[in-house]
């Protein structure tokens, strides 16, 4: 029972913490920053308060699968995560929220491939509502749910961040497994601003341009998505230790909800119903993707 409680309060932390992470993200490159180095930033602060804790760590009881996951973790990572901010900076977040919910059948996907969760028919049935509360949402955009919202970059940027964090997703399972939940974040920390600052620098970033227009206002900011962040993956590693990562992802959709009432109250984003009514189809799916677990 208190395993439970333990479970249902890290989920609970996961699912608001997410969404409120993304409208800081959002505010923030609104505000001038660009979208990769507040991913930089983030990384990079969160690296800075686990170098207290790496101390603790025996570095040489750390096998190779260790190493390796946390190498693709963090490259998947960077690039998942620049690409999200990047999403943000000028696309809703209540389409965007939802697209997320596709994160689950990418996570079904390759947990099967990379770590032997075979999907079943309820699996399947789930992904076709997915798709179906999808059609929804994003039929409260311009080019509707046709072949032509492939065009909008904000879609493509989200699409690519969604397959690439589910992808990094069972890397960090993989972490967890050769680790523990607190390792495995620490090394989510440090990789991830190796590989994100690899990309500030591949697309020349001006980075004194950025360091001079940060302003008070957007370290405060920086600071609560720091707090966000941190304690969405912290409460994902956990966790991802206690279910499979399909199931995880798939209760994770709740925060779409969140995602859409943020949308609409801090963005006066509109079309506020058909997207809610959209959100509780595709979280239905994911329920029912929850359900591969009890059959």
């Amino acid at each position: 029972m208190a395993e439970i409680l333990l479970i249902s309060l890290a989920v609970f932390l996961r699912v608001v913490s997410n969404p409120v992470g993304n409208v800081f993200q959002k505010q923030i490159t609104q505000e001038g920053s660009h979208p990769l180095w507040v991913n930089f930033l983030t990384y990079l602060l969160l690296s800075c308060i686990c170098l207290f804790a790496f101390s603790y760590v025996k570095v040489d009881k750390l096998g190779y699968d260790f190493w390796f996951y946390s190498l693709l973790g963090g490259i998947f990572g960077a690039l998942g995560n620049g690409l999200l901010v990047k999403a943000l900076q000028k696309g809703n977040l209540s389409i965007l929220g939802p697209i997320n919910s596709y994160k689950s059948i990418v996570g079904l996907i390759f947990g099967f491939i990379l770590l032997g969760e075979i999907p079943n028919i309820w699996g399947i049935i789930g992904v076709a509502i997915i798709i179906f509360g999808s059609s929804l949402v994003l039929d409260t955009t311009e080019e509707r749910f046709t072949p032509a919202l492939l065009k909008n970059k904000e879609i493509q940027y989200r699409i690519g961040a969604m397959v690439l964090t589910a992808i990094e997703a069972v890397f960090v399972k993989k972490v967890i497994l050769a680790s523990s939940p607190a390792i495995a974040f620490i090394s989510w920390c440090i990789f991830g601003a190796i590989f994100s600052y690899f990309l500030v620098f591949l697309f020349r970033v001006d980075q004194k341009n950025q360091i001079s227009n940060l302003t008070s206002n957007t370290i405060s900011k920086l600071t609560f998505l720091v707090v966000c962040i941190g304690t969405m993956q912290l409460s994902t590693n956990f966790v991802f230790e206690k279910m499979d990562v399909g199931y995880a992802l798939s209760l994770f959709q709740l925060s779409i909800l969140v995602s859409v009432l943020l949308g609409y109250r801090v963005f006066q984003e509109k079309d506020i119903k058909k997207k809610i009514i959209g959100s509780a189809i595709m979280i239905a799916g994911s329920v029912m993707i929850i359900l591969l677990k009890s059959s």
